[in-house]
């Protein structure tokens, strides 16, 4: 059986999980998050210890019950505590700027990029260089940060773009003559 999925889900104070046939529902102070449950695994909730079996014995299933067990913790975790990634801008001029439901950028283009945020996802500007992307889905708060890098990826030769917080940019030499 797979090691992620042998550990159970502590379920914490002030959330609440509903398991039914087709689906896991995990509600709390940041909101609800519901997932498909996978036929190949047996979820079974016990005294706020949710656990996760395979339904029979392949690989595949075996294999299902440690990424649904990881995919629920993530939720739990997400209604409970919420998650973030930040992003920073290099380059003169480069500015960010939230404004409610929207993130306006000037990024060196002729014209000012204006990214929407999906519901549920909160977006932050501490500093002009500086983006808080919150939200309570893991993978949507990681989208939605790879969408605004994708706007102007760090370059090269001068590091100059949207990168992650904790991203590293290896820098080029230039061309000698």
């Amino acid at each position: 059986m797979s090691r992620v999925g042998k550990m159970p889900v502590n379920v914490p104070q002030g959330v609440d999980v509903t398991v039914s046939a087709e689906s896991i529902s995990v509600k709390g102070s940041l909101g609800t998050l519901v997932r498909p449950v996978n036929k190949l695994v047996d979820v079974k909730n016990e005294a706020g210890k949710l656990s996760f079996v395979p339904a029979n014995d392949s690989a595949e299933a075996d294999a299902m019950s440690g990424t649904m067990r990881a995919l629920v913790a993530n939720m739990v975790n997400g209604v409970s505590k919420g998650f973030e990634r930040k992003l920073n801008l290099v380059g003169v001029g480069f500015r960010a700027q939230a404004q409610g439901q929207k993130l306006n950028l000037q990024i060196g283009f002729s014209h000012p990029v204006v990214k929407d945020m999906p519901a549920g996802i909160k977006v932050e500007c501490p500093t002009q260089t500086e983006i808080l992307i919150k939200g309570a889905d893991r993978q949507v708060v990681g989208q939605i940060a790879a969408e605004v890098r994708a706007f102007r990826p760090p370059e090269p030769y001068k590091g100059k773009g949207i990168r992650y917080s904790d991203e590293k940019v290896s820098l080029k030499e230039t061309k000698k003559k």
